[in-house]
């Protein structure tokens, strides 16, 4: 095991911290939240009670003002458990609300982002459309200014967080005729007339994290819930999926090693014609090719969080870091559960769960096929 040289003791003691509480608190619940197809609202809460949510925001709104460190130990221990049922409370800490902090007017700050690092708000973001995907330049729902207010109406799918979210930020067309220049984000509470949730959509994996299409039919809101600058949002969009991007390749490295540790255990012990599975040619080579990528992997997933934390991470490195680091976690799974055999696709063990909720990594944050564009045009770029 190669040392990683990213987390002090400080570090490794809130490491402690969050495998307990998620020992405590999500463990003994998550199946029955699989079932429900979401969470226990009141986790919100607990998580913001011990300080696990918006671990970036700065002090004085509530925060402890960290660096990105944190946050991906809080999903590395999520991801080792198999908790996928808890990914919302990751996207609401470390991709929406970094929305609201960056680009936020001071008062809007005031007015949410105590509330979202008690747990008091949940937020989501509203990007995906019935008809419009990765191509986020496609967007159809539309913001018209009328007075003081904008106007929203458009239908947004696939939303994480969609059944319990207090707050949204919605990516439109401020301008339908601009092209990337035409898309604005703005914040909506999902109180507001006209707004309305649809159902919790049921999906392969990720059983316990709600996800559902949200409808907005003249919704009126503030001139002020408007984040940073009228159609700047595709810029405020793009220099946000950096941390997305990582945050996700953390995850899915993470699940590569656990479901591999976990199939090591499983051949050592299951026999086949009289020996354990283990001692044949065929088992050692497959672990050992699997480890061997992996081990290289999280060596480049690391600096890429290094550099992160610098402040140095670019588009292009990180759409690396989630398109080798998804589409090698698919592959470790895959291998690893045929390893287990029959008994690989059984929901009660680790491998088939995990089978399930990775597949959904090579699709959000940007599918395998748009961050091999990104790379490629910068590959080719004079």
């Amino acid at each position: 095991m190669i040392e990683r040289t990213l987390y002090d003791s400080e570090h490794e003691q809130y490491r402690d911290s969050v495998r307990k509480f998620l020992e405590a608190e999500v463990v003994p619940y998550h199946a029955q939240w699989e079932k429900d197809g979401e969470i226990d609202k009141a986790l919100w809460l607990k998580a913001g009670e011990q300080g696990f949510l918006c671990t970036g925001a700065p002090e004085q709104y509530g925060g402890v003002g960290v660096d990105f460190r944190y946050s991906a130990i809080f999903g590395e221990e999520m991801t080792r458990l198999g908790l996928s049922g808890i990914v919302g409370l990751g996207l609401h800490s470390d991709v929406v609300v970094p929305y609201i902090l960056n680009n936020g007017s001071e008062a809007i700050k005031q007015k949410y982002i105590p509330g979202c690092i008690s747990g008091e708000i949940v937020t989501a973001i509203a990007m995906t459309e019935p008809g419009t995907g990765s191509d986020l330049q496609g967007v159809k729902t539309t913001a018209v200014r009328d007075g003081d207010e904008y106007v929203i109406n458009g239908a947004k799918t696939f939303i994480t967080n969609g059944q319990q979210a207090d707050l949204v930020v919605v990516v439109c067309k401020t301008d339908p005729d601009a092209g990337a220049q035409g898309i604005s984000l703005i914040l909506v509470e999902t109180s507001s007339a006209g707004f309305e949730r649809g159902t919790n959509l049921e999906k392969v994996g990720m059983k316990a994290s709600d996800t559902s299409e949200l409808f907005f039919q003249d919704v009126r809101v503030p001139k002020e819930n408007l984040l940073g600058q009228e159609g700047h949002g595709f810029y405020y969009l793009m220099q946000e999926l950096p941390q997305e991007r990582i945050g996700i390749a953390m995850a899915a490295i993470a699940g590569a090693e656990t479901v591999l540790a976990q199939t090591v255990d499983y051949v050592k012990e299951r026999k086949a014609f009289g020996k354990p599975i283990a001692a044949f040619q065929n088992t050692q080579f497959k672990l050992a090719e699997l480890d061997a990528l992996v081990s290289a992997q999280r060596v480049f997933v690391d600096r890429c969080l290094e550099l992160h934390v610098e402040g140095k991470l670019d588009a292009v490195t990180a759409s690396k870091a989630k398109l080798i680091t998804t589409e090698l976690q698919s592959r470790v799974i895959d291998e690893c559960l045929q390893l287990h055999g029959g008994y690989g696709y059984m929901w009660e063990y680790p491998v088939a769960r995990a089978y399930a909720d990775s597949r959904i990594q090579r699709i959000f944050g940007g599918t395998s096929e748009v961050m091999k564009l990104i790379i490629g045009r910068a590959l080719l770029a004079d």
